[in-house]
């Protein structure tokens, strides 16, 4: 019979009971069910938390109440660790319910993912504990103050149990001097002598009580202590004379048990065990090839059943790894019995891993081996699936690994590192890499040249969207266009479905749309054939923009499609749905349904990152300036038209906005009555725009404010005779038509003003057209034209009772500009109790920083003091509402 495992705290004098092989710690488990908002484990290696928690999680009490959360050895990557939460927290009862799903993406900020939880929790009732084990192995700094963000604002009703070997910087002091800390260290984990007995016996050894005093004594009660002995006493001949026999601290005893446990194994398996040492995870195959031997599999499931420390991680048991104490001990041999094979083993587990689909392990290995080529060519080939997979930050660390030197030779890697610095936003240094990896393509192997030349297209082809270069896009967009046809080929299609959707975007923002829709439509079809729901997001989002150029109603649909789709994945918060917020903003503005559109706006301000998507902020800052101006906001109105200038003067090609923008800039000149701003912005334009449809209606606008409907007219008449057509600009064939009955209506020719408004009316109606008769009010016309007869006499009532509403019926609260990401950290921590000389230690920041930032936050909300702030942002949405007290 095996050894019995442990749990850990004091017990009492009566004999502990035993449960599938543990020995129950009611103690412990009481003081886990009632403590306060955190309770803290904290004991070296050994002492037993893993086994007191699973065991206490497990008690039928608490099924469905406690979410586990292991945390993967030395985890550097937030969203991982965030997912792993969020999807323990949804297998319990009351999380099922509260708490979104969510699928990993290229770049979700775990930030946005914590503010997320905070929302959805913001309703629990019923006590959930979140019990994170391994707590020392997450490496993130960032993920830490996430963890004690949500640790802060969390309900009550939540719990957190976590569970390390040692104390992390946390901040809980507050929550000890409020009375909401426990603690659990390792003096409350030792085992009594009661318990120290029942573990033995329910490993089948009978020990006489000086033996058992003398183990318990030399052990100090040390879980791990009495486990290796338990292990090494099952079959022993003489247990009494074990007993006395070894003598020590808690590292000795435990290198002494460990060797114990090892020397006792046969010699094909202490092959296996230390030269598999190496490896996080192994299952037979693998410990077949670094053996040279056969059985591994069988071997690992005896070693395993005999509770040598060794744990299958799968219900099949293929795959195991060791105790972490076993596995430091194998490693220590293994180094100072054979060092000369380390590299020949990291080398063959990364062979093997990179071959059966593995890439993290196997970039790992190579790099350990110091295998560079293999390193970089296994991380290069699964680069795009890693981030697609949402394991950026996993390749970051692995690309972290390689030496500098090692980077800028190879064509490939340097090739990553330029599309890293283009997502943070810096371009030049983008370009120095890009530099670097033209020049190392020359060194690449004739059979791998190919497979560089593409990877580093598609970084040209990102920096050119992001500058609005859609000439070289395209160019770089080519080789990655044709279809896969040879095995050898498919490794293309990520890459494929990234170029056409990239290549549409492009084209979508330089008004070139037979060819987006032609792309887009092909890019979001590969996307959806091989499973790319991130990808075909953002094709749809962007297919919705191109949409709304020629029917409003069809961009609702589409942008509806992209954000139901993101919503399945819990992407709403995320920059992939930004754009679609944008096309569902601008289609409902269009139909005059202002509230709803400001409402999409907020959500496209709040995820859209203007500094890494221009072109994708000028829409966005022109379409919040149209709600402003029409809402009767002409100053936010000419601050967003600004803004959305600037955004588009980074660009190389013209924006396809760019016109428009113009145009309704000068109208909004014109409504604050800047009339000779606006003459003088007028005479400064070339002849070929001043005379475009666009900017027709600007002048019309302009004389009609000048009391000069003759001038107005005139200006219009080529836009009503078709002479200057308005191509995919519904809108403004309504406004000209409108502006055109204006003009006549006060030149006294009513028949013209009457068929130029019937005309007008008839274009609007088909998609529900209201903004044009918002932005250019004329009440008294349409009711006139009403009463006389018309076909539109619903649409002029609908119309009209916009009018008399006011559109948004009020000030509503929003940002006077986006708050930018530093500005967001420190917004998150304000809901807090923490001051700002706090709030900067956690954020690492100056004090003078985070108090620049908070007053900048205070600015934008239109706020003076801290509550308000938060007021403000709760109710724009930028934070989680406060949790519902009970």
């Amino acid at each position: 019979m095996g050894p019995a495992h442990w749990s850990g705290a004091a017990g009492s004098p009566a004999a502990p009971a035993i449960r599938d092989g543990v020995v129950s710690r009611p103690g412990l488990f009481g003081l886990l069910a009632q403590a306060g908002r955190v309770t803290v484990v904290s004991a070296p290696a050994g002492s037993g938390k893993t086994l007191l928690l699973r065991s206490w999680v497990d008690d039928p009490d608490l099924a469905k109440r406690a979410a586990w959360v292991p945390v993967q050895g030395e985890e550097r990557d937030p969203q991982r660790f965030w997912l792993s939460v969020l999807g323990a927290l949804r297998d319990t009862a009351a999380g099922s319910r509260l708490v979104r799903p969510l699928t990993a993406a290229p770049g979700l900020d775990a930030w946005a993912v914590v503010e997320r939880l905070l929302t959805d929790l913001g309703g629990l009732e019923d006590r959930v504990w979140l019990v994170i084990d391994d707590l020392h192995e997450l490496r993130s700094a960032e993920a830490l103050r996430q963890l004690e963000l949500l640790v802060m604002r969390s309900p009550k009703a939540l719990r957190f149990v976590l569970a390390s070997r040692h104390d992390l910087r946390l901040g809980l002091h507050r929550l000890r001097l409020e009375g909401e800390l426990a603690e659990i260290r390792a003096a409350d984990l030792r085992f009594t002598p009661e318990e120290a007995r029942a573990l033995f016996e329910a490993a089948g050894i009978a020990l006489s009580g000086s033996a058992l005093g003398l183990l318990y004594e030399r052990t100090e009660g040390w879980a791990a202590g009495l486990r290796l002995a338990a292990l090494s006493l099952t079959g022993h001949p003489d247990p009494d004379r074990f007993a006395a026999e070894f003598s020590g601290s808690e590292r000795t005893v435990a290198e002494y048990l460990l060797a114990e446990v090892l020397e006792r194994q046969s010699e094909p398996v202490r092959r296996l065990l230390l030269r598999t040492s190496v490896l996080e995870r192994v299952n037979g195959e693998l410990a077949d090839l670094l053996t040279g031997g056969s059985g591994g599999e069988r071997a690992l499931q005896q070693l395993e059943q005999a509770g040598a420390f060794v744990t299958a991680l799968d219900a099949r048991r293929s795959w195991f790894r060791y105790h972490q104490l076993f596995a430091d001990l194998l490693q220590l041999e293994l180094r100072g019995g054979a060092p000369a094979e380390l590299p020949a083993l990291h080398e063959a587990a990364g062979s093997w891993y990179a071959d059966h689909g593995y890439p993290a392990e196997a970039v790992r290995h190579a790099q350990a081996a110091q295998d560079w080529g293999l390193a970089a060519r296994v991380l290069s080939d699964h680069w795009v699936g890693l981030g697609l997979g949402g394991l950026g930050a996993t390749a970051l660390e692995l690309l972290a690994g390689f030496p500098a030197g090692v980077i800028a030779g190879d064509a490939e890697l340097a090739a990553r590192m330029a599309g890293i610095e283009l997502g943070r936003g810096s371009l030049e240094e983008a370009e120095r890499y890009v530099v670097l990896a033209t020049r190392a393509l020359e060194s690449v192997p004739s059979d791998r040249r190919e497979r560089s030349r593409v990877v580093l297209a598609v970084v040209r082809m990102r920096l050119a969207r992001q500058r609005g270069d859609v000439a070289a896009v395209a160019e770089q967009a080519q080789p990655l266009l044709a279809p896969a046809g040879t095995d050898e080929e498919t490794w293309l299609e990520d890459l494929r479905a990234l170029a056409l959707i990239n290549l549409g975007i492009a084209e979508v923002w330089t008004g070139r749309f037979e060819e987006a829709d032609r792309h887009l439509e092909q890019g979001i079809a590969l996307a959806r054939r091989i499973r790319r729901p991130f990808l075909e997001v953002t094709g749809l989002a962007n297919w919705a923009q191109l949409a709304s150029w020629q029917s409003f109603p069809v961009g609702e649909q589409r942008s509806r499609q992209a954000i139901e789709l993101a919503g399945r994945h819990g992407w709403t918060e995320e920059p992939v749905a930004g754009t679609a917020y944008v096309a569902l903003g601008l289609a409902l503005l269009a139909q005059g349904r202002l509230e709803e559109g400001e409402r999409s706006l907020e959500q496209a301000e709040r995820t859209l990152r203007t500094e890494i998507e221009p072109a994708a902020g000028v829409r966005l800052r022109y379409v919040r300036g149209l709600l402003d101006l029409v809402s009767g906001r002409p100053e936010p109105a000419l601050s967003a038209f600004r803004a959305a200038e600037r955004l588009a003067g980074q660009l190389v090609t013209e924006h396809a906005l760019a016109r428009r923008l113009r145009s309704h800039t000068l109208q909004t000149l014109v409504r604050l009555g800047q009339l000779q701003r606006a003459e003088q912005a007028l005479a400064a334009m070339a002849g070929p725009e001043r005379d475009s449809g666009q900017m027709r209606n600007a002048i019309a606008v302009l004389r009609l404010a000048q009391d000069d409907p003759r001038a107005a007219t005139l200006a219009l008449a080529p836009v009503i005779d078709g002479s200057v057509p308005l191509v995919n600009a519904h809108l403004w064939d309504v406004q000209a038509w409108l502006l055109e009955a204006i003009a006549r209506d006060a030149l006294g020719d009513a028949g013209a003003a009457r068929r130029a408004l019937e005309r007008a009316l008839d274009l609007a109606k088909p998609d529900g057209l209201l903004f044009p008769f918002l932005l250019n009010p004329a009440p008294g016309l349409l009711d006139r034209h009403r009463r006389l007869g018309t076909a539109h006499a619903a649409l002029i009532s609908q119309i009209l009772a916009k009018g008399v509403s006011g559109g948004l019926g009020g000030p509503v609260p929003r940002l006077t500009e986006p708050l930018s990401e530093s500005e967001i950290r420190v917004l998150r921590y304000l809901p807090t109790k923490l001051s700002a000389p706090e709030i900067a230690d956690q954020l690492y920041l100056s004090v003078n920083t985070v108090k620049t930032h908070m007053r900048h936050v205070y600015d934008k909300l239109g706020a003076h003091r801290r509550h308000e702030a938060v007021e403000q942002a709760r109710a724009l949405g930028l934070l989680a509402l406060p949790p519902r007290t009970p």
